[in-house]
């Protein structure tokens, strides 16, 4: 039997997503339960409610992780440690899975057929736009599910849930609106995590003190920190988030009547005169590729280190005075929080998880390009695919070097505006210090392109996201000493509060060749992708 028309693309619209959507609901639902079970061993009981109190008062604290509320909870705890770097995770999963299956496909030319069909464009979008949002439900509800069945008060978790929730369709009704409006696919990638990355500077700014209180309302992060849950519960906060999902969704449905198939509602000027700079050459025609797209990697990177500089002395100070916190973050696997050097150290290492991601982006859009027949003209040329390859390898290796550069001065900058005393040597060779492994991260990606092109984005996160995963993990349950030692974050030193560990670097750095090597071997003889 025939499946009618509106069926079959629904079908299609989840096909494109449930293997990731798997995944993310795993994760968000994992560490979430994870935290919890580990609550009692890793906070121990009666924490001084004065010192819970000076907690909350703290402008740093409150500023990187968010008002700390009901702390004293199993439930509590696990929203303030795990809740915003979920929502994040789930919010940017949503949004760029959004931009691939709606505006990827009509780049690539297979949205013709369905919207050649009696289906409207508005019709398409909903139908692609339902599964992205039910599995933000999805996670959130098992999220409140399995919360509850830990022995959290239902009536937090079912918040916590929705909150999370909400944070996702928000990233994917903003996904449908940003790709009726811009001209190209990377141009909605690029406005979407802008819009997210205010809102989180929008929510920490606002948690820093009553003055900017007001940036918490803003969505999709703000409000989650409103809603306190497993204290106050408040469901209003929430409703300001359900309202923008609506108002985003519905706006995208009336702009995709307004607009051409594969274009936006912006275009690009015509006549304008050519730029013909970086085009003499592969590689500078590379590094043409990627200088936009590292332009808004480095501020983004430069001004979260910014503000992890200027925040040094208020976050040291306050774990100085109290030890028993310090002792908590050390055993959460946060050590050397309460002097300078310990804490940039401890904060670099998240760094190789943005510079891997940026690298392993890189290389997702050569084969993103490849697909789309972007590079024919090229390989039609007297270029050999090595060539390309090690072009966009070379190119991507630049950027992540100009990251951590970009990253250290900022925090020597921020440490100095407050007087912290941490010299701009000494913040260079932190940053410099988790290079090898974001490297990793993209050699990993290289060997992707070569071997498995679909799976770039996975494997070229693996070493960086997941091994910092892993560390989290295997820290929080007291796993055996060699399941830590698996993650590549086991080997780096903490730079620059100790000396690099440099058998450790050399190894990641002989591995990242290694794994560039093989995929270029791989690539020069796979078939081409389009």
């Amino acid at each position: 039997m025939t499946r009618p028309a509106g069926t079959a693309v629904s079908l299609l619209a989840v096909r494109g997503i449930w293997r990731p959507a798997l995944v993310v609901t795993g994760v968000t639902v994992g560490m979430s339960a994870l935290v919890v079970a580990t609550y009692a061993r890793t906070v121990g009981e009666g924490m001084d409610a004065a010192a819970l109190e000076a907690l909350a008062r703290n402008p740093a604290i409150r500023t990187l992780f968010g008002e700390p509320v009901a702390l004293d909870t199993a439930g509590g705890f696990t929203v303030w440690r795990t809740g915003t770097v979920l929502a994040v995770l789930l919010s940017v999963w949503s949004l760029l899975a959004t931009v691939r299956t709606t505006r990827g496909e009509e780049e690539a030319g297979r949205w013709g057929l369905l919207l050649a069909g009696r289906l409207t464009p508005a019709a398409v979008l909903r139908r692609h736009l339902a599964p992205l949002m039910a599995t933000s439900a999805l996670a959130g509800t098992l999220l409140a599910a399995t919360l509850t069945i830990a022995g959290t008060p239902w009536q937090g978790a079912l918040l916590h849930g929705a909150g999370l929730a909400s944070a996702g369709a928000f990233a994917a009704a903003l996904g449908a609106v940003v790709v009726q409006v811009q001209p190209t696919r990377a141009g909605a990638t690029g406005t979407g995590l802008a819009v997210l990355g205010a809102g989180l500077l929008a929510r920490m700014v606002g948690d820093a003190g009553p003055a900017s209180a007001w940036l918490r309302w803003l969505p999709p992060y703000g409000p989650l920190a409103l809603t306190r849950p497993y204290h106050d519960n408040r469901w209003l906060p929430l409703l300001v988030s359900l309202t923008a999902v609506v108002l985003l969704a519905g706006a995208a449905l009336a702009l995709c009547r307004r607009r051409d198939v594969g274009a936006g509602l912006l275009r690009p000027p015509a006549g304008r005169a050519p730029r013909r700079g970086l085009l003499g050459s592969v590689p500078a025609f590379a590094v043409r590729r990627a200088l936009r797209p590292l332009a808004g990697w480095t501020t983004g990177v430069a001004a979260y280190f910014l503000l992890i500089g200027v925040l040094a002395t208020s976050l040291t100070g306050f774990l100085e005075e109290n030890p028993a916190f310090a002792d908590l973050a050390a055993r959460a696997g946060f050590g050397g929080l309460d002097h300078v050097r310990g804490y940039v150290a401890t904060l670099f290492a998240l760094l190789a998880v943005p510079i891997g991601a940026f690298a392993t982006a890189r290389l997702h859009a050569f084969v993103g390009a490849e697909a789309a027949g972007r590079l024919t003209l090229l390989r039609a040329g007297p270029v050999s695919r090595a060539r390309l390859l090690a072009a966009e390898v070379a190119s991507a290796s630049a950027g992540a070097v100009a990251l951590a550069l970009a990253a250290g001065l900022a925090t020597w900058l921020g440490t100095a505006l407050v007087g912290a005393g941490l010299p701009v040597t000494a913040a260079l060779a932190g940053t410099l210090n988790v290079l090898p492994l974001a490297l990793l991260g993209a050699g990993a990606a290289t060997l992707a392109v070569g071997a498995a092109p679909r799976l770039v984005a996975v494997l070229g996160m693996l070493p960086t996201a997941g091994g910092f995963l892993l560390t989290v993990v295997a820290e929080s349950v007291r796993a055996p000493a060699w399941i830590g030692t698996l993650s590549p974050y086991a080997h780096l030193a903490a730079v620059p509060d100790a000396a690099p560990n440099w058998t450790a670097q050399g190894v990641l750095l002989a591995a990242a060749v290694a794994l560039a090597a093989l995929g270029g071997w791989a690539y020069g003889r796979r078939d081409l992708a389009g």
